[in-house]
Parts: structure tokens; sequence; C-alpha cells
């Protein structure tokens, strides 16, 4: 009887999800996808879901619909435990797996600094769990704003976002459009023009992988905005009523961080090299020094692009670390060499508000209107390869015209948020 090539794939994000479509059209390959959810998510667009502007439904898709059409692709819905690399095998289900090769995509977590319990207090946006309660707070606290006064009300109308990279970015800018503009009318006793809201960065500039002058430009919309944005400073004693910023502190009710991320906990089950942030380094082709027929990608790699730069941790690299893990395995199969992998680097982006973003892109830097433009068909149409992905480009123009007011739910996970009590989180 003829036997395929076993193939594991740990992690349905861009990375994993990329490689498995690759490799489905062998048919001479037996391919298990793994992943502890049944749902593929499209992150770049989950501040949206944050912010009330969209669905989670509207970027997420279920992982078993894209590969109905193929019969060698198994979709497993598993937690694993531990990789062992030297065996080429996972453990979930409370056994190991064997397979011929392995892609390991585990992605990343939030990482507070040795603080790990300042997660209850501020959440990070992974998840899609994560998304919905950020949501949540922040439309709590407008709402207990309204029935409040005085000191008490100002802290419900202040919001802290910690770090100031893209998803920082993204998240002050969009907190402050929903107050300023969305909700603005929406609200009798609080003004929601009064919204405070920081963005903190601890190092000297906002956006530090882009270019200076973006950068500057990213903070001049920031600040145009009514975004507050504190530099050179760092957060700590982060509570339920506020935080210190610097040697100040800040009181506000909703505090939202994005100032780091490490490997999903996964990871420090595979014994390899790693970095000083605990990402496992792969060699030219992505394998690992350990096996070659073991492969890393994505969040949770260490790649060497030049000296002293490491890949960055978006979604074009992902994908195309998926296609290239793909393309040796096949290799392989016939006979032929695996070759180097070299990174495309199509250039970084960030969006600031409606009609506000930057880009960068070898030569060409945009900002204002146009980059916005650019952001919103790269994410919508290129990226963004769902089947649904017409009703999002149609919700997302309408919300530009409109203001639209999106997905205002609130969805109370329990009693306790009314009493102060944090709610706690799953950061894997």
């Amino acid at each position: 009887m003829f036997k395929r090539t076993k193939i594991g794939i740990i992690g349905a994000g861009f990375a994993g999800l990329t490689a498995a479509r690759d490799l489905a059209k062998q048919k001479d390959l037996s391919i298990e996808l793994i992943d502890r959810r049944n749902y593929h998510l499209f992150q770049p667009l989950l501040y949206q879901v944050a912010m009330a502007g969209l669905n989670p439904s509207e970027i997420a898709v279920p992982i078993r619909s894209m590969f109905s059409g193929f019969k060698n692709v198994k979709i497993t819905m598993a937690e694993v435990q531990q990789v062992d690399v030297k065996k080429t095998a996972v453990y979930f289900d409370e056994q190991w797996h064997h397979y011929d090769y392995l892609i390991l995509a585990i992605g990343a977590k939030h990482f507070y600094f040795g603080k790990d319990d300042w997660e209850a207090t501020a959440p990070g946006l992974k998840t899609i769990e994560q998304a919905t309660e950020i949501r949540r707070r922040i439309l709590v606290a407008f709402e207990m704003a309204e029935k409040n006064e005085g000191e008490e009300q100002a802290e419900y109308l202040t919001f802290a976002v910690v770090g100031g990279g893209p998803t920082g970015v993204e998240l002050a800018g969009a907190i402050s459009e929903m107050a300023q503009k969305t909700l603005v009318k929406d609200y009798s006793r609080a003004n929601l023009r009064d919204t405070k809201v920081y963005l903190i960065e601890g190092g000297p500039r906002v956006l530090a992988a882009f270019p200076e002058n973006l950068s500057r430009r990213a903070e001049q919309d920031l600040q145009k905005m009514g975004v507050t944005v504190v530099k050179n400073k760092r957060a700590s004693d982060l509570t339920h009523d506020g935080l210190k910023v610097g040697d100040d502190w800040l009181a506000c009710k909703t505090i939202i961080w994005a100032a780091g991320v490490k490997p999903a906990s996964l990871t420090e089950t595979v014994e390899s090299d790693k970095d000083a942030q605990g990402r496992v380094k792969v060699q030219a082709d992505l394998s690992l020094q350990e096996n070659s027929n073991v492969f890393a990608c994505g969040d949770m790699t260490h790649f060497e692009v030049e000296a002293n730069k490491s890949l960055p941790g978006i979604a074009p690299a992902a994908i195309q670390q998926g296609q290239f893990a793909a393309k040796s395995i096949k290799n392989d199969l016939k006979g032929l060499p695996r070759g180097q992998f070299k990174y495309w680097d199509k250039g970084i982006m960030a969006t600031i508000g409606r009609s506000k973003a930057v880009v960068s892109s070898g030569p060409l830097q945009l900002t204002g209107l146009i980059a916005w433009l650019a952001w919103v068909f790269i994410h919508i149409v290129y990226l963004l390869r769902f089947r649904n992905r017409m009703f999002v480009f149609l919700q997302w123009v309408w919300s530009y015209f409109s203001f639209g007011k999106g997905a205002r739910l609130i969805v109370h996970k329990t009693w306790r948020f009314y009493s102060g009590e944090p709610v706690s989180y799953h950061n894997k």
C-alpha cells in the first residue's frame, strides 16, 4: 500500500495556513493542521473588533471550510503541550504524534516584562477574546462616565495605551476617534469630547521601526486627534485605578497593553538555540539545527536578514516563510536542493485614524489619505483572502463616510467588573 509522507503543521496563523494550503495541492502528502482554535484570524484588523468597527466573524474564517475540498488534509483542534524536535513529534490529546516533517508556526503572546499579573488589568490584543474584552471595557467606561461626575467621571474618560508600536498607535487613534466622532452625540451627561487618551512609549519616538520623519508625522497626527503622546517614560504599577508613567501617577480606569511580545509558551518546549527574547533560531532554510525536517516560521523565529537585524513579526514575513517551508519539503521529496530563504521586504505600514496612516516601502514614503488608502487596499484586498472580504471592504467604506458605530454590544463576562476586580485572560 502506498504510504504518504506525513506532515504536521502546528498553528493556523499566516505561516501555518499558507504552508498547509501550498502542501495540500500535493496528493501524495498527508497533512495534519493543528490549532487550539477552529478558525484562522486576520490579526491586522483585530483592533477594529476592539474598537467596535467590525464583528469577530468578519475577520475570522473556520479552518475546516478552507480545506473542505482536500481529502489529504486533516484538521485537528487541540492544545499541543510539547514538541520533540529530535523525534519530529508533538504531544497532544495525551499521546505523542510522529511525523516525517514538522512546521512549527506557534505565534507569539504579549510580554509583560515579568509582571504577568498586569495582564488582568491591561489586556493585550492578540486574540478575539482579548479584542472583545477591550471593546467591553471601553464601552463600559463610557457608560460609567455617564453615571458619574467630577473626578470619577474624568477617570472613566481617561484611557492609557502602553506601547508606541503600530498596535498602540492604531488603538490610541481609534479610541480618540471613537469618543470625539462616533459616540459623542450618544451621551447626555458625559461629554465625550473631554476624553483623554495617553499613548505611553518607553523609547524616544513612536513607530520606532519606521523612518524618523514618518514617526514624527504619526505623532503629529495623533496629537491633532487629541492623543497625548508620552515618550521616554515607562509604565509601571498598573492597577485598576491607574498606573505610574515615569514618576507620575495617571488616574484612569482603562489600560491597554501594546508594549511587547514574546513567543507563545509552547516554544519553551522546543529544544533548540534561542535568542534573548526566546525566539527559536533557524538556519538559512528555516529548519532547526537539531533536525532538518523541522521548520519554524512566523513570530516564534529568529531569522537574521542582515547583521543584528532579524525578520520582523508581520504577516507578509510569516506568509513568505510558510511558502518557503512548504516549497522546501516538496523539493526534498523531488530530490532537489532547498535553497535559502530570502525575505522580500514589501515595506511596513500603520494606520493612525480615519484617513490617516504612514507607509514605508523602500524609497516610497506615504502619509495621510493616500497612505490610508494603500493600507486599506493591502489589508482588505491583498492579505484578507477570506470569502467575506468584499463585505468587510464595503463595511469599511460605509464606516468611512458615516463614522459608523459598528458592533457596540457590551457582553458581560462577569459581574465582577463593576466591583473593580480584574478579569483574567488566556495569554498563551
